[in-house]
């Protein structure tokens, strides 16, 4: 597992702006599991996976956005039964992230 604390302590020293998205809920043929996390930083770079790759690219944009704006979102990702089945997967999964912007002020080390 990637060190996700690690990479936004470094990122945010390095005067990056980072989002953070964690998978808050979880049922069916779910590909990663509760609490799982990715980064995303202003430049671009991401750590971390919140479904193994299936919806990463969507997570990666929303992030983005994030970081510009600042308002966090929850983003939600399924596939039915019948459209797993229909691909040959047994029964289909939602998951839902959580989408938010990392400040350097909001936590970390730097506090005292």
């Amino acid at each position: 597992m990637h060190d996700v604390v690690g990479t936004v302590d470094r990122w945010l020293g390095e005067g990056k702006r980072v989002a953070l998205a964690t998978v808050v809920k979880a049922w069916g043929s779910a590909p990663r599991p509760l609490g799982s996390k990715m980064v995303i930083s202003s430049a671009g770079e991401m750590v971390g996976s919140v479904s193994g790759g299936c919806v990463e690219g969507a997570v990666f944009d929303k992030a983005r956005e994030v970081i510009e704006n600042g308002e966090p979102q929850l983003l939600r990702f399924g596939v039915t039964n019948d459209e797993a089945w229909a691909v040959g997967l047994s029964c289909g999964g939602q998951i839902e992230v959580f989408v938010e912007r990392l400040d350097k002020a909001a936590g970390g080390a730097d506090d005292a």
